[in-house]
């Protein structure tokens, strides 16, 4: 299995981005997914990238990234909601993995910031460990309304930034990889209806505007 742990943080975004734009055109190449990737990844694995996204079962991230067997290290809560559990794998990939680029993956129509946006302005109740999902992203919700945004679109993103920022505040073997060049984080909202992700946040590395849409 080729060793990822040469490309650079902006090499491994530039491959991640290269696969969502095959995927948008229609085009994927559905890479690394045969026999031979198979029996490959039986002793070891090199993945580019740790992805961190939401729950949602229109977020496959081998799908909407136009890659294989070995290449994502994914990580998926429902509103892309961080526990121990969540940072201890992230950490994971990146200290015993090596991987250059951590991705936070949010989306529109995201339920879990519809209902945390319900429970905010209304006092919607949620039942179960549903409500902790909620308590985790009403910092968010908040923030947002006291940016004086209304639109789904800025809550999606503010959620991602938040999550991109809780992440650097609460790992320090992540924070410290940012420090030293070898890992970036960059957090994109996925766009359900034409499959493009769009840039929110970046740590760590230098993006042009133009790279994503």
């Amino acid at each position: 299995m080729a060793d990822n742990h040469t490309l650079s943080p902006r090499e491994a975004f530039e491959m991640l981005l290269a696969g969502n734009l095959r995927f948008v055109a229609g085009l994927p190449e559905h890479p690394n997914q045969d026999a031979a990737r198979r029996a490959e990844g039986v002793l070891a694995q090199s993945p580019f990238a740790v992805l961190f996204g939401c729950s949602d079962s229109r977020l496959a991230a081998e799908i909407i990234f136009d890659r294989g067997l070995g290449d994502l290290f994914v990580v998926r809560t429902a509103g892309h909601v961080q526990g121990p559990e969540v940072l201890g794998s992230v950490e994971y990939g990146v200290s015993v993995l090596g991987v250059p680029l951590v991705v936070v993956l949010g989306h529109d129509a995201c339920g879990a910031v519809a209902a945390t946006r319900s429970a905010v302005e209304d006092g919607t109740a949620a039942g179960g460990y549903v409500r902790d999902v909620i308590e985790r992203v009403t910092p968010s919700v908040l923030a947002a309304r006291a940016a004086g945004h209304t639109e789904d679109e800025d809550f999606i993103a503010e959620h991602v930034r938040h999550t991109v920022d809780l992440l650097l505040d609460r790992s320090r073997v992540l924070a410290e990889a940012v420090d030293a060049g070898r890992v970036a984080v960059v957090g994109l909202s996925y766009r359900l209806a034409d499959g493009t992700a769009r840039q929110v946040t970046a740590r760590g590395v230098e993006v042009p505007a133009d790279v994503v849409s």
